[in-house]
């Protein structure tokens, strides 16, 4: 058969024959456009603590940011207790459309899955990772009882000293609990463990001098620190803190490689779809760009990041290996 040409109908107009001839290209180019993806009712971001810690405060001012240029409301849920796997077991039971969201941490992620036998979700496969948004390194303080002036004198006492002295942390499998568990099998000391109900009653107690030593994020210990009623041993970041540049990193004291902060980040639920991800990652970074967040952040000497989906889920298979070590050598058990 002869080869056929397409040729414009007879009797119409040239600009309509060039759009039908356009046509095809345009039928291409739809899946491309397809993939952007625009919320047409608000988000619920939950966060697996109660209101007035560190996770709830960056939660909000996250939130509100990426509000703006989603063009939607993203209202933040507290959903504290059981160690944040209540939240965690929510979100992986929610529909995967983007529209449910929660505020991901090295506890529920990383500690969670060593520390507890029947965990209700599976962190490595319930959930996709969309960013993750910040790491807050932790520090280590001694109260009025402990007259160390840097942590090698402490690491001598406690030395000298095994199973006498005490630390405190925010429960069973905090972030400053692992911290410390982490110093101890590091320079191999022992102290005895006293968990609280939160951060504010531990630094309530090592203020009183009712236990020795603590591990916590800078914002609930810098005040006390400035009013010389705590002293700041080290820093468990990789690099010296702005806020307080005078204190050397754990790694500077001795102990080389040694990091310990605690993390957030997005997570959806497992199943949601690509360009979800993607433009919640997108609006995610813009929001970490702002003055005001990066105030925020700076007030905990936190360090935005705005990771990516691929990279941020390899970053917690680190995290779950390193931590998991630490919660198994150290038999840590939840509440």
């Amino acid at each position: 058969m002869p080869k056929q040409v397409r040729e414009p109908v007879r009797g119409m107009s040239r600009r309509a024959a060039l759009a039908a001839l356009a046509m095809p290209l345009a039928t291409l180019l739809i899946p491309a456009q397809a993939q952007t993806w625009t919320p047409v009712r608000p988000i619920r971001l939950i966060v697996p603590y109660g209101p007035g810690g560190s996770s709830d405060a960056i939660a909000r001012v996250i939130a509100a940011e990426m509000s703006k240029g989603l063009g939607q409301q993203i209202v933040v849920d507290n959903k504290g207790g059981g160690q944040g796997v209540i939240a965690m077991q929510e979100t992986a039971r929610a529909a995967p459309d983007g529209y449910t969201l929660v505020l991901g941490h090295v506890g529920t992620l990383a500690v969670n899955p060593a520390m507890m036998r029947k965990l209700p979700y599976d962190a490595s496969k319930d959930f996709a990772p969309v960013t993750l948004l910040a790491k807050v390194p932790m520090v280590f303080a001694v109260g009025p009882s402990l007259h160390s002036d840097s942590l090698k004198a402490f690491i001598m006492k406690a030395k000298a000293k095994p199973g006498a002295m005490t630390y405190g942390s925010a429960g069973n499998g905090s972030a400053g609990n692992v911290a410390f568990e982490m110093l101890k099998q590091t320079a191999h000391i022992d102290l005895v463990h006293v968990p609280y109900k939160g951060t504010g009653a531990q630094i309530t107690d090592l203020l009183a001098g009712n236990i020795d030593a603590a591990s916590a994020g800078l914002a609930g210990i810098l005040q006390h620190a400035k009013a010389g009623k705590l002293r700041i041993l080290a820093v468990g970041s990789a690099k010296r803190l702005a806020p307080i540049p005078n204190v050397p990193t754990i790694a500077e004291e001795g102990y080389p490689g040694f990091e310990s902060s605690q993390w957030f980040g997005l997570m959806a639920p497992a199943g949601t779809p690509a360009p979800v991800v993607s433009r919640l990652h997108a609006e995610a970074v813009k929001a970490l760009a702002t003055p005001l967040v990066r105030q925020r952040l700076e007030e905990d000497a936190s360090t935005p990041v705005g990771a990516g989906s691929t990279e941020f889920a390899a970053f917690i298979r680190t995290e779950q290996q390193r931590w998991g070590t630490v919660v198994r050598s150290a038999g840590i058990q939840a509440n």
